[in-house]
């Protein structure tokens, strides 16, 4: 398991790519505080949330002996119309961690989650008949298409795709269609563990080795059934299920980190594990939870 390194996110820290009340940590802070817990990498960040000028981008990843791996783009892909806008945004982030000197980074591209009112409010609980018509799945995977083109043309770098809650690929059906309907050489998968229970995916182990031949990146997010249950019953959105703990700490829910661990291992898995807890900004203790989740993958052999 070594070769699996180990990284967090500053969703973790309640830097989220939602528009939010609530003042969120500098990122000099979140970057000190990644270190300080025992994680070797994270992930950009709202753009602007760190430099965007490439020197000092690299300069403040370097100086805590981290790694940049990725970077969360979201595009309402469902929308033709916002395809050209979102490709130009993604050129613009890989562009970004290119010139940094992270040409390995990834992609990272989702719907636009939490801007669809009736998925924000379903999160979690999305029925048959909440589902698109298919034809725009196809328009969906297009786009996906399309960005990740452009990305690897012009930087040679790698998009994944991020199924997510409160968005229009939140389903294990969703999440079949997606990697149906786009190129295997252009898009790999983001698998998130917890993302995916929320989507209403049983078994996160099972969904990994089904999926594993487009896994490219993998998200370790817990999910806590008890709050899932309580937002059920309360109709909770889907920030109102974050702010209630439904993402909670490593090892207190329910995902089965140790036998996906194992089955990462099993099969050579080289890339990262990126730990994220979402808290909204000014949620919780981020640090202490960090460094639980941190303390609890290392008792799993992590």
């Amino acid at each position: 398991m070594k070769k699996i390194k180990i990284a967090n996110a500053p969703c973790s820290w309640g830097v989220l790519e939602f528009e939010l009340e609530g003042e969120a940590m500098g990122y000099q802070q979140v970057l000190d505080e990644i270190a300080a817990t025992g994680y070797a990498g994270t992930e950009l960040g709202d753009w602007g949330f760190m430099p965007t000028d490439p020197g000092q981008l690299r300069a403040a990843i370097q100086q805590r002996n981290l790694e940049l791996l990725g970077a969360f783009v979201p595009v309402a892909l469902s929308d033709e119309s916002a395809h050209a806008e979102g490709i130009e945004r993604a050129l613009k982030t890989a562009g970004l961690m290119h010139g940094a000197g992270y040409a390995d980074a990834f992609i990272v591209l989702a719907d636009n989650n939490g801007t669809v009112p009736e998925r924000t409010r379903n999160a979690g609980r999305v029925q048959a008949g909440q589902l698109l018509p298919l034809a725009q799945y196809k328009t969906i995977a297009k786009g996906a298409d399309a960005l990740a083109l452009a990305v690897k043309e012009k930087y040679g770098m790698r998009t994944v795709f991020h199924h997510h809650g409160a968005g229009y690929v939140e389903t294990p059906q969703e999440i079949d269609w997606l990697l149906e309907f786009t190129d295997p050489q252009l898009v790999g998968l983001c698998f998130d563990t917890g993302h995916y229970r929320l989507g209403g995916g049983a078994d996160p182990l099972a969904a990994l080795e089904k999926y594993y031949s487009r896994v490219w990146h993998v998200h370790f997010k817990d999910f806590n059934p008890e709050v899932a249950m309580m937002s059920a019953v309360n109709n909770w959105d889907y920030f109102e299920s974050v702010r209630n703990g439904i993402f909670c700490e490593l090892g207190k829910g329910d995902v089965p980190f140790e036998a996906i661990s194992k089955f990462l291992d099993s099969r050579n898995y080289e890339g990262w594990i990126v730990v994220e807890q979402d808290v909204l900004p000014g949620m919780g203790a981020p640090k202490v939870c960090a460094q639980h989740n941190r303390d609890f993958l290392k008792s799993i052999g992590l």
